[in-house]
């Protein structure tokens, strides 16, 4: 799907943190399922906002239960980040950080959500994880150098790596309590 200039869909992600048994602070990612505009990607929930939903907090809100069982009763919203374009699929994606008490079991909904992974953000600061290629999509007019983190065998990148980049540092300066 190549991104029309006068087409953009609002979308909402949840960034979902907390502090593991052990005392490391984890962020919830979901590995989307094969098909689709970002088939196969690493990604937070989230999605298109629906007529339904009264704001996009409530997107994100929904979203997140659908694609993973996280209740809302769970999150607690930290802050409303800044605000992501795609580059190419045209969405405006509003992320809000949040802090959540995970269920005693993850529920991905099969048609969406391949694996939820929740990832050390120890992990995620490690310079070895960091890289960055050349790639090539038909959709794209050029190749470009793509940014990524190396999420097990797969690559953050795109709208979320734009999403959690800058977010990493303040994770873990303290700025909230997770």
């Amino acid at each position: 799907m190549h991104r029309s200039e006068n087409v953009i869909q609002e979308a909402a992600v949840l960034v979902p943190v907390f502090r593991g048994k052990d005392g490391d602070l984890l962020v919830v990612l979901v590995r989307r399922t094969d098909g689709g505009v970002h088939g196969g990607q690493i990604a937070f929930p989230g999605g298109k906002r629906d007529e339904g939903d009264a704001s996009l907090l409530d997107t994100a809100l929904r979203e997140a239960r659908e694609e993973i069982g996280l209740d809302p009763s769970a999150v607690t919203v930290l802050e409303v980040l800044p605000v992501i374009d795609t580059i190419t699929t045209g969405f405006r994606i509003h992320p809000f950080l949040a802090r959540v008490t995970p269920p005693r079991i993850w529920r991905p909904d099969p048609r969406e959500v391949a694996e939820i992974i929740e990832m050390k953000v120890a992990g995620l600061l490690d310079p070895a994880a960091h890289g960055a290629e050349v790639w090539s999509f038909p959709e794209w007019p050029a190749p470009r150098r793509v940014r990524f983190i190396r999420v097990g065998g797969h690559k953050l990148w795109g709208a979320t790596y734009r999403i959690l980049h800058p977010l990493l540092p303040r994770i873990v300066s303290g700025e909230w309590e997770f």
